[in-house]
């Protein structure tokens, strides 16, 4: 690979026009097919699990029940002080707001207070139901808002009376990218200029990053007309298209000028850190796409396109950096090259140099953390230990209008809905029932709410509508738990459990579903897809690493290292968001259960960015070493040239990360959160930390690897070093083994 990324380099140097000119021409088509087919507008943020009860049923009602199979919203009427909601004033004005309502867009049915029986006990407060025929991703941007302004003119028409919209139509808040997301950017640009000591050189990066999250983003948003793509997806491929992009060009371009300050030819500099840097490019990136191509065999819709989106997005990020970032340094030539007597040029310069007195920020800090490399390795467990600490306690869930931000119209719903009629009516469980087979429909329908009535945590069973002409039947079931509570899954759980001995009694079959069920659904998923994808993940490092660094304790290490990285990332984020600490510093103001989807993206995400710092370091290490370099020499010589580097690509990556968490979107912002601390943890206290200390314990054993199994293992060569070394004669990599094996 090294070779071929060597003439792929040198050719896109020579060839620039071209390059650029069909770079330019991909963006321009993949725009225009977004202008043709998508857009922002057709975002799709559905939660849907094919093949569960709750969506087969949802896909009944659809043709037996349509105007209870969407969506649908709450109306929230609320007294004027001292007066009762249903004192005659009151019930004009609900009645005016819900005949305005009726002619809302896209309403199908309006179900008021008084028939709903959804007054509160101390008739202060009314709810009132809005039915929709669509899902929530089918309603127009400004259908919910011409809502509001229906009913509000109860305020109007009563002051003192206050209305508020909420439900299941608001969703979990779309994620949608704004000015904000920039600051990432902002910051990049300082960090990757204070790195090379020149705007020219700062600037290529993030010139070649643009380019790959444009062409990404455009790309995602033409399949919202062929497929559905929620907007998580799209903010997920800008912010990781965006940090790797400029990660990973930031790794070629420091090869490529530090090269050019020791001499090398423009042309033939360009295509070695294409060779050499762009290899491990190559091999970091695809890592993420496999891991983030690879949640779309756990069989939900929406992580599936959000798992596409963002392996898309690194797969642009990896070809833009290997051909468009080697055309960009063509055109800026000689101009790279540091300037006699400058700072950067001294700093390149005195990598190269040996000694104590030589040694660099990096160096300094390597030579401490082996200078007792068991304590450090003890002090990091016990750090990490109480971080992750707190996961013991995670709970997993989808986030509904409870952690809305405040004082937002849903949000404040919300809260008058628990506190005048209990959490439960935030989130209502519906049962599909198929009395085909009951000798009696209608007493059939009235056991079973009788039956469903009697389980623990429930407050109220509706009346069950039937549908004489399909023989089904719907019953509304509130819980007395609120929606993402440990109660309300016990008690879908217990329905479905009693579901033989009902239809025994009654001959009815049924199916829980509605949007709490399909939630709950969607969790079970993910919680029983979690295991097998973390094994599956810690498997493919192993194996990986086992053949890029042909040893068996640099695999395992790093292994280890990974899974610490994720266990004190998930004890952070319970912390914040679940347990509430902190949390008002990031926009959270009520605590409540981490995403459901959050830790499986984060093994997935993670996973790559951990073997991509692995490699960057590492491989310096094992190069130093395989050049009979002492072991604690050969970590001290990955500090020197590597961790200036990999700390600036971890700042940027943070940075564009932590940007993401100024979003309203509840899931957004805690995967921007838990990818800003995993980077954090992973890349300095895991990677510059932890790693530099094990291989200095274990010493010549880190690199040691059975003769009969390097005679079998392909010699990746992932960071190029025979087009590093042309004159000198190559070390097969079983020289490297004899001596690690000899005492």
């Amino acid at each position: 690979m090294p070779t071929l990324l060597h003439r792929l380099g040198r050719s896109a140097f020579r060839h620039r026009r071209r390059v650029l000119a069909l770079w330019l021409a991909v963006i321009a088509a993949v725009v225009a097919c977004m202008a043709a087919f998508g857009g922002p507008g057709k975002l799709d943020d559905t939660f849907t699990i094919p093949g569960s009860e709750s969506q087969q049923a949802l896909d009944r009602m659809k043709t037996d029940f349509p105007t209870s199979s969407g969506t649908s919203a709450q109306v929230v009427f609320t007294a004027p002080a001292g007066q009762k909601i249903t004192d005659p004033a009151d019930l004009a004005a609900i009645h005016t707001a819900l005949q305005a309502a009726q002619s809302a867009p896209q309403v199908a049915k309006v179900i008021d207070p008084v028939t709903a029986q959804t007054v509160s006990p101390d008739r202060s407060t009314a709810i009132a139901q809005v039915q929709y025929e669509v899902v929530q991703s089918a309603l127009k941007s400004d259908t919910l808002d011409k809502l509001h302004t229906a009913v509000a003119t109860a305020e109007q028409q009563l002051p003192g009376m206050d209305v508020q919209v909420g439900g299941a139509a608001y969703g979990a808040g779309a994620a949608k990218p704004g000015a904000e997301d920039l600051i990432g950017v902002g910051v990049a640009v300082l960090v990757l200029a204070l790195t090379f000591g020149s705007l020219l050189t700062a600037g290529l990066p993030l010139l070649s990053a643009i380019a790959g999250v444009l062409t990404a983003l455009a790309g995602v948003l033409a399949f919202t007309g062929v497929t559905a793509i929620s907007s998580t997806a799209q903010s997920l491929a800008l912010m990781i298209g965006l940090a790797v992009g400029i990660d990973y060009a930031l790794f070629i371009v420091s090869r490529h000028r530090a090269q050019l300050a020791h001499g090398t030819d423009p042309e033939e500099s360009a295509a070695l850190a294409v060779g050499t840097a762009g290899s491990a490019v190559v091999f970091a990136g695809l890592t993420v796409v496999i891991a983030m191509a690879g949640l779309s065999v756990v069989g939900i819709p929406y992580l599936t396109v959000m798992g596409l989106s963002a392996a898309a997005a690194v797969l642009i990020a990896v070809l833009v950096a290997i051909t468009l970032l080697p055309a960009l340094l063509g055109f800026a030539g000689a101009r790279l090259v540091p300037k006699p007597g400058s700072r950067a040029l001294r700093r390149e310069q005195a990598v190269e140099r040996t000694g104590d007195g030589a040694a660099n920020a990096g160096e300094r800090w390597f030579r401490l953390v082996t200078r007792r490399p068991l304590l450090t390795v003890l002090a990091v467990l016990v750090a990490v230990g109480a971080l992750a600490w707190p996961a013991h306690g995670l709970r997993l869930a989808l986030p509904d209008n409870g952690t809305a931000p405040g004082g937002s119209t849903q949000r404040l719903a919300y809260d008058q809905v628990s506190d005048k009629f209990g959490p439960g009516f935030n989130g209502p469980l519906l049962v599909l029932a198929d009395t085909s087979q009951s000798a009696d429909p209608k007493a059939a329908g009235e056991q079973l709410a009788a039956g469903i009535r009697a389980l623990p945590d429930v407050v109220a069973v509706s009346p069950p509508v039937a549908d004489p002409q399909t023989h089904t039947a719907l019953l509304q079931v509130v819980p007395k738990s609120a929606p993402s509570d440990q109660a309300t899954k016990d008690l879908v759980n217990a329905i479905r459990a009693d579901a033989d001995q009902l239809h025994r009694q009654t001959g009815a079959s049924i199916k829980v579903t509605g949007s709490t069920a399909v939630g709950i659904d969607v969790s079970a998923k993910l919680d029983s897809a979690m295991v097998p994808f973390a094994a599956v993940v810690v498997g493919l490092s192993l194996l990986l690493l086992l053949l890029v660094f042909r040893s068996l304790v640099v695999p395992v290490k790093a292994a280890v290292g990974f899974l610490l990285s994720v266990a004190a990332t998930l004890g952070a984020v319970v912390s914040v968001f679940q347990n509430g600490h902190l949390a008002h510093l990031i926009g959270v103001d009520r605590a409540g259960p981490v995403s459901s989807f959050l830790p499986i993206i984060l093994l997935a995400v993670l996973f790559g960015l951990a073997m991509d710092y692995e490699v960057f370091l590492v491989s310096r290490q094992r190069e130093a070493y395989v050049r009979d370099r002492p072991p604690l020499a050969a970590v001290l010589s990955g500090g020197r040239h590597s961790a200036r580097v990999v700390t600036a690509a971890a700042l940027i990556m943070i940075a564009v990360f932590a940007a993401f968490l100024t979003s309203d979107g509840q899931i957004l912002k805690q995967i921007a959160f838990a990818l800003a601390v995993g980077v954090l943890l992973d890349a300095f206290v895991i990677r510059m930390t932890f790693v530099p200390a094990v291989l200095a314990l274990t010493g010549h054993a880190a690199w040691w690897l059975p003769s009969w199994l390097a005679r079998r293992l392909p010699d990746l060569d992932i960071e190029g070093e025979r087009l590093t070394h042309h004159g000198e004669p190559e070390q097969p990599p079983a020289l490297t083994l004899v001596r690690a094996e000899t005492p």
